[in-house]
């Protein structure tokens, strides 16, 4: 729920909505001032509902980073666990390719050797 909260908090959706209520406030209390208004100016009951946001918004935002931290650390783990994994199939590959390379190269110097007695003996 923190995600969502912190994704809505951080969106231009949240902003643009924020913004028009608080421009709507004051031009209600603006206007209201000649009716009296509810929060006449300079907006004391908006500037407590502007600080309670705040302190409601900032702890929220917290625990979504928290919780997407715990998710970066997984992923980098799992990660790790992938190029370990990787890591050592190539070194196997590594390892059949110098077994098949020295085996090349027994038959190569054999082929050579007798070649060369073929030569001897012609």
């Amino acid at each position: 729920m923190a995600d969502r909260i912190a994704s809505f908090g951080g969106s231009w959706t949240f902003l643009l909505g924020f913004l028009a209520t608080v421009v709507a406030w004051m031009a209600l209390n603006l206007i209201g001032i000649l009716g009296g208004g509810f929060d006449p100016y300079p907006f004391i009951l908006l500037n407590l509902v502007l600080s309670c946001l705040a302190a409601v918004q900032a702890p929220v935002i917290m625990m979504s980073q928290r919780r997407q931290e715990a998710k970066d650390r997984q992923r980098a783990e799992n990660d790790y666990q992938v190029n370990l994994k990787a890591e050592l199939e190539i070194r196997a590959l590594h390892e059949k390719l110098d077994q098949q390379w020295d085996q090349l190269v027994r038959i190569q110097q054999a082929q050579i050797d007798l070649m060369e007695d073929a030569l001897d003996q012609g």
